[in-house]
């Protein structure tokens, strides 16, 4: 399973049918940018996005590379249990982001997660926000750019460095045209064609395995397997429970500061729309991202000894017709762009808003927009290009926005307890902890002091030290006057 190889019609016919997708989606980016007028629209498409919408571009940025190739490779490998960071705790978080963070935070008004910082803790803190979450999408952009083109070299034996090239225009190209407008447009049709392939694939896997019953497949497979491979959370010691639960509120909690979700409940059209989104979205995410890991289950049984990796392509390859197999390859090249181009968005207008437009504030916002997209995409390619190290470093940085950013925006969020100096050491706190954990190479949190069945992944730890440093720095005594209210901006936002 090492490869796939297909024939040279099958070939020709899949790089025709893609080069019309490519043009299909530039064709809508053309169309979104007929939408952008200003910085706004470029960045929350002018706070305009229905319910619609909303939820499907909220869907497909969560539903990409991570939830279509890795979840399924790592079900394959281990069993159920390893989807404990995507997708169910992944599907959590647009769950807790519905309930706790889309109503209050659409409310303000903001471009930006970073925005709120500003608003709540004052600039240093915007500032700080704002260099932890750039640099942590680099590495994740890096890895998705690897990932289609180590496709593009499976499927048409395209060197990896043209690959990157080619992935990163592509995915820059049509994200610097419309900006959140052509992401969104794109996003919809992109999480049409993955639900569609996924749910052919399951179909056609069970329909085979089952001698053309799909019970029959179903019940085979579940047969196949041992108890343990089919169990969702880890309980065989309590060490790989607390490696379980950490791996789940990674994934629930990690990207609730990030500015890809954020951007798109800032763009709703109405408190109402960003709260159902994130609701209908990740209702839809715990739903189809079970797919994947079927079909991981499905590997573990028909390759127990020669499973190595690519679990998609290769049941793709084993199961579907010509046809169906192309547009499932297709469906895959989207999912993993429909990661790109938001990876890219993110960082972009954090980059743009809250760093550039802050030392410069006389530039033009649009055009520093744009020139922000650029330098993601370009520092993005650098990393893929400086080796799987140096990418997956900073892919692993993701964490930041979890151990730097959730505390100070959680607490900040729905009370006035603590001002900037909290705000900045629970920032310092919880980056340094992993930090040093990360750099010193130890797996778990004070690894070779704590018993081995006290042993945990150090992000949640992280987390807690910045909320003790918060909560320190909080309780000294200092003036009221230095705390900066939330009630301010609220008040000047109308739902209309």
């Amino acid at each position: 399973m090492e490869g796939v190889t297909i024939s040279g019609e099958l070939r020709w016919a899949l790089g025709t049918t893609i080069v019309v997708y490519v043009v299909v989606i530039y064709w809508l980016s053309i169309l979104a940018r007929q939408q952008i007028r200003g910085a706004e629209d470029y960045v929350v498409a002018g706070r305009r996005l229905p319910l619609s919408l909303c939820w499907a571009t909220l869907l497909a940025t969560w539903f990409g590379a991570g939830t279509m190739l890795a979840a399924a490779d790592e079900v394959a490998r281990g069993g159920l249990h390893r989807a404990a960071l995507d997708p169910f705790g992944a599907g959590v978080c647009l769950l807790l982001a519905g309930a706790f963070f889309a109503r209050p935070l659409w409310r303000m008004k903001l471009l930006t997660i970073c925005d709120f910082f500003r608003r709540r803790y004052g600039r240093a803190v915007e500032f700080i926000s704002a260099c932890i979450m750039v640099p942590s999408y680099f590495g994740w952009v890096a890895a998705q750019l690897v990932a289609l083109a180590g496709m593009l070299h499976l499927f048409f034996d395209i060197p990896m460095g043209w690959g990157i090239l080619i992935a990163a225009v592509i995915g820059t190209g049509y994200t610097l045209l419309g900006g959140m407008w052509s992401v969104t447009l794109t996003d919809a049709l992109q999480m049409a064609l993955v639900g569609g392939g996924l749910i052919v694939l399951c179909g056609q896997a069970l329909w085979q395995m089952g001698g053309h019953d799909l019970w029959e497949g179903w019940n085979r497979l579940m047969h196949s397997l041992p108890p343990e491979d089919l169990m969702p959370i880890d309980v065989r010691t309590l060490a790989s429970f607390y490696a379980w639960l950490s791996a789940f509120l990674i994934g629930a909690l990690g990207n609730i500061p990030g500015q890809d979700l954020m951007q798109r409940i800032f763009s709703a059209r109405s408190e109402r729309v960003a709260k159902w989104s994130c609701y209908i979205a990740g209702g839809l995410y715990l739903t189809l991202g079970l797919a994947p890991l079927l079909l991981g289950l499905v590997a573990k049984s028909l390759f127990p000894e020669d499973f190595k990796r690519a679990v998609l392509p290769a049941l793709a390859h084993l199961f579907l017709n010509p046809v169906w197999l192309i547009i499932f390859i297709v469906a895959l090249l989207s999912a993993v762009l429909s990661t790109i181009d938001s990876a890219i968005l993110a960082p972009a207008v954090v980059l743009a808003q809250n760093i550039v437009l802050r030392i410069f504030p006389q530039a033009p916002r649009l055009v520093t927009n744009y020139f922000a997209v650029l330098v993601v995409a370009v520092a993005s390619v650098g990393m893929a290009f400086a080796g799987e190290s140096a990418y997956q470093l900073l892919e692993d940085a993701y964490a930041l926005t979890l151990v730097g950013l959730f505390v100070p925006l959680a607490i900040g969020l729905y009370s006035q307890w603590g001002g900037a100096a909290a705000a900045l050491t629970a920032m310092v706190v919880g980056s340094g902890v992993w930090g040093f954990h990360y750099a010193i190479g130890w797996e778990y949190f004070l690894e070779p002091l704590l018993p081995e069945v006290l042993h945990m992944p150090f992000e949640i730890p992280a987390t807690v030290c910045g909320l003790i440093g918060y909560a320190f720095v909080a309780s000294l005594p200092r003036r009221s006057s230095s705390q900066v209210s939330l009630r301010e901006p609220e008040v000047v936002c109308i739902d209309v």
